[in-house]
């Protein structure tokens, strides 16, 4: 039961990173890879509100690793990190890294309290 509860999640999480990614980082022209950040921080949120508010393994494996699992992107975060640092936007890929890791810490920091007060 716990494995379909983690596709099921991924079923929404992925197709939802996908068209979030893509909705954000068309409405900006800069190189900074706001579609990426966004979710990333969307998703620690959720996970953080996820493990706050509850001890059930069902909803911690629909919610917090199928769908935050399949919503967030470590992968890509590193990949473009590397691609701005490459293409000569080294200022851009420290404030991706450095802004990525604080603004995912912060962002499942207040959903883990705003979970627990709940």
């Amino acid at each position: 039961m716990i494995p379909l509860l983690v596709v099921a999640g991924a079923v929404v999480g992925a197709p939802l990173r996908y068209a979030t990614d893509r909705i954000v980082q068309s409405r900006h022209s800069t190189g900074f890879p706001w579609g990426t950040f966004t979710v990333n921080v969307v998703g620690s949120f959720v996970l953080g509100l996820v493990l706050g508010a509850t001890t059930s393994p069902a909803v911690i494996a629909l919610v917090g690793t199928g769908f935050c699992g399949a919503l967030t992107t470590y992968s890509t975060f590193g990949y473009e990190s590397v691609q701005l640092a490459a293409g000569r936007a080294r200022l851009l890929a420290v404030l991706n890294a450095v802004g990525m890791v604080a603004a995912g810490l912060g962002a499942a920091g207040l959903g883990l309290a705003m979970g627990r007060a709940l």
